[in-house]
């Protein structure tokens, strides 16, 4: 299977609370790659862009001004079903609703304060990884022998 790659964001709240490794260690245990990462605060601009989807809901202004108010880790992350992989590594959007054992569902509480984004579709994720990385941060990495 030819492996897919996503956009994971580590919020501001998850910089915050020291729980970068933490995250960073479960993609990694699943079996993904990691194959670019940078570590940024996010100008409103890119933010905007990010979240255009959202642009007419009432919660925009509340995440844009969230995502940009402290350093985020983004990730490009490889691997087979990259994208469903870590939705479901990620867990429901509300903290208080996600099952046991994912990111959100150990370590947030909340809708507002959830801690990483992963995209949600193939679309997705090509147009978020253009907005946070170039084509040539992207580590050409060989197989890993032992994924499907």
């Amino acid at each position: 299977m030819r492996p897919e790659r996503t956009l994971v964001l580590l919020k501001p709240d998850c910089v915050d609370r020291g729980l970068v490794g933490e995250a960073i260690s479960r993609i990694e245990r699943k079996g993904l790659r990691i194959v670019a990462m940078r570590m940024i605060v996010l100008d409103r601009a890119t933010a905007e862009k990010h979240y255009a989807a959202h642009k007419d809901k009432p919660f925009f202004e509340g995440v844009v001004q969230y995502i940009t108010a402290g350093p985020i880790m983004a990730l490009a992350v490889e691997g087979p079903r990259a994208i469903e992989v870590l939705r479901r590594l990620c867990g429901s959007t509300d903290g208080a609703e996600a099952a046991a054992g994912t990111i959100r569902g150990d370590f947030s509480l909340s809708v507002a304060f959830n801690l990483i984004h992963a995209s949600d579709s193939a679309q997705s994720a090509s147009r978020e990884l253009d907005l946070f990385f170039e084509p040539g941060d992207f580590l050409s990495l060989p197989p890993v022998k032992w994924q499907a």
